[in-house]
């Protein structure tokens, strides 16, 4: 791992759903970079997950295969330190704690993701506070840089609130975190309908691409997305964004500008362009799946369980520090 006086990265993925590739290209392209020059940690957010209804067999399982994705993906151990939340109990401790001592129900009424995901149905407390655990994750560990989607930074935001509310009633206790949006892949749209994000909880398959799909179902899904009117392969994501879409998705996957494949297709047709798409996503999946399926269940969780061992100390610092201000 990186040494500990160069900025602290942390950053989480819940596990629930399909990890699609607009989780992949949106923020883990993003931290095989970050882990590289900065002191990452990178978490496995099961608390999270619990805000809605779980089965308790599928979560576990879940959990392993997030870490999992993690590795195959190119995260490094002896680089960054990845963890299981439920392992540390600091980060429900310290949320408890900021809920008491400085957020508060104006705070959480502005979060706009509660609205979006808690309908009519009968939300629990845990899915409206869960901003304020979010906050307590990222401060807990001191951190300096947090990379998030766009549909995050309010949280990040919170988070800034609440440390810088803290310090100045309580004297200085935590460092002020800043958000790091990725712009290229950061909002990578659904394939059945470019105007809504790619999202693991979509009613519909066809909306993503799981990075545990089979090569032949993605494929398929990528010769069924939908497409703009006209037949002309430009990016032009206000006037065509079903194919500007595609077009990010094949030059991240492909690791070629925008401009080139432009240039390669012009003059071709739609039918071209998303079968060569179709076989660079279905060559992607093979390859990150035979990585995948060679990390056994036992060195995930020996690797989540060295994570949260070598975590434990500076989680207990800060809360130490936080109840000490308080108090208590």
């Amino acid at each position: 791992m990186s040494t500990s006086h160069q900025p602290t990265v942390f950053s989480g993925v819940q596990p629930t759903g399909n990890f699609h590739l607009g989780n992949y290209l949106g923020a883990l392209v993003q931290w095989l970079d970050l882990q590289h020059k900065y002191r990452s940690i990178f978490c496995v957010v099961d608390y999270h997950a619990i805000t809605v209804p779980q089965n308790a067999k599928n979560l576990q399982r879940q959990v392993l295969d997030i870490a999992k994705i993690y590795l195959a993906a190119g995260i490094n151990p002896k680089r960054a330190l990845i963890f299981r939340q439920s392992d540390i109990p600091e980060h429900t401790e310290l949320a408890w704690l900021l809920n008491c001592a400085v957020a508060r129900m104006s705070d959480l009424n502005k979060m706009t993701q509660f609205k979006d995901k808690a309908g009519n149905k009968n939300a629990s407390v845990g899915l409206f506070d869960y901003p304020v655990l979010m906050a307590a994750d990222i401060l807990l560990y001191q951190t300096d840089i947090v990379p998030v989607g766009e549909d995050q930074l309010q949280h990040v935001e919170l988070a800034r609130d609440l440390a810088k509310r803290f310090n100045q009633q309580f004297g200085a206790t935590f460092k002020i975190p800043e958000a790091k949006i990725h712009k290229d892949g950061a909002r990578i749209m659904g394939l059945d309908d470019p105007s809504k994000k790619m999202s693991k909880s979509a009613a519909s398959p066809a909306n993503y691409i799981a990075l545990l799909d089979s090569p032949e179902t993605a494929i398929k899904k990528i010769k069924r997305a939908v497409t703009d009117s006209g037949s002309d392969i430009k990016y032009d994501p206000k006037n065509k964004p079903a194919i500007s879409n595609l077009l990010t998705i094949y030059s991240l996957l492909a690791k070629k500008s925008i401009k080139e494949l432009e240039r390669k297709y012009s003059g071709k047709g739609y039918g071209d362009f998303k079968n060569d798409l179709a076989e660079v996503v279905g060559k992607f999946l093979t390859d990150f799946q035979a990585k995948f399926n060679q990390i056994s269940d036992r060195q995930a969780e020996k690797i989540l369980a060295s994570g949260a061992k070598r975590l434990q100390p500076l989680a207990k610092t800060t809360l130490d520090r936080v109840k000490q201000n308080l108090g208590l």
